[in-house]
């Protein structure tokens, strides 16, 4: 039997990232991306926001108190699928519904994400922040067809990794990076230019939590797990190229401007 602080030392050790936890509640960011095609979006995105967000929290927090109420510490640390333990520990035989229904959850959230940051892509293409193949649309079925066979595209290649926490450390640094730069310059922008059109606003002390959380979430995986850490900027930073080549060099000679065009037609 563990005692319970060498429990605690195998909590600790089991979750250096505070990214494992916040990671389930990550999905809640990628409904911005399609405002675009949405049906009054300036009352009908905060109101999904403020509907979504609660009930996800209050499913994950039941499902955590169901899992410390029907296992031990001890088959709890020890399980490499906890729902699936659980399961057993109280369905029977009828715990084999359990991994289904994970499958099938798994599966919505993948259809969500490609159908969501498929438009990131699309807008970046846009924008001319990424070649101009990604900001076509299918004629047919009217969806940036390109930028969501890229991003499926990297899905996949990431799966080449058999560590799913490794992936988890290393994209949500510049994930958490790029949110908390992303609210720090609106909260700029807000002082700077406080005469802007705001369709939706929050009052300052919303952004100024979060930033705090954010500030969190940064500073702690750079002394928990530098390497990941130092992974994910590597990440994040091997888009710097592909922006000065896209974007930053404006007098690109015409062959490479030829190609383009032939990767774009």
């Amino acid at each position: 039997m563990l005692t319970e602080i060498e429990l605690h030392l195998r909590i600790i050790k089991v979750y250096p990232f505070p990214y494992r936890p916040t990671h389930d509640y990550i999905y809640r960011n990628f409904l911005n991306f399609v405002t675009e095609e949405m049906v009054d979006p300036y009352k009908n995105l905060p109101r999904a926001i403020y509907i979504s967000i609660p009930l996800v929290t209050l499913v994950y927090v039941l499902a955590n108190l169901a899992y410390f109420t029907a296992m031990s510490p001890q088959e709890m640390l020890g399980s490499y699928a906890t729902a699936v333990t659980f399961g057993d520990n109280v369905y029977g035989s009828a715990s084999v519904l359990v991994p289904i229904f994970v499958a099938l959850s798994t599966f919505g959230g993948v259809n969500g994400l490609l159908f969501t940051s498929g438009r990131l892509c699309f807008v970046g293409a846009r924008e001319g922040h990424l070649p101009g193949i990604m900001a076509m649309i299918s004629i047919n079925r009217h969806t940036p067809m390109p930028a969501i066979l890229f991003t499926g595209g990297m899905s996949l290649l990431m799966l080449a990794s058999d560590d799913i926490y490794a992936l988890i450390n290393y994209l949500s640094f510049g994930q958490w990076l790029s949110v908390g730069a992303s609210i720090a310059g609106m909260v700029y922008l807000r002082f700077t230019k406080p005469d802007l059109p705001r369709p939706i606003k929050m009052p300052l002390f919303v952004p100024f939590i979060f930033l705090v959380v954010t500030a969190f979430l940064l500073v702690v995986p750079l002394v928990a797990a530098p390497r990941d850490t130092g992974m994910g900027v590597l990440l994040l930073c091997s888009g710097i190229p592909v922006y000065a080549i896209g974007v930053v060099w404006k007098r690109k000679p015409h062959s490479f401007l030829s190609f383009m065009g032939k990767i774009d037609s």
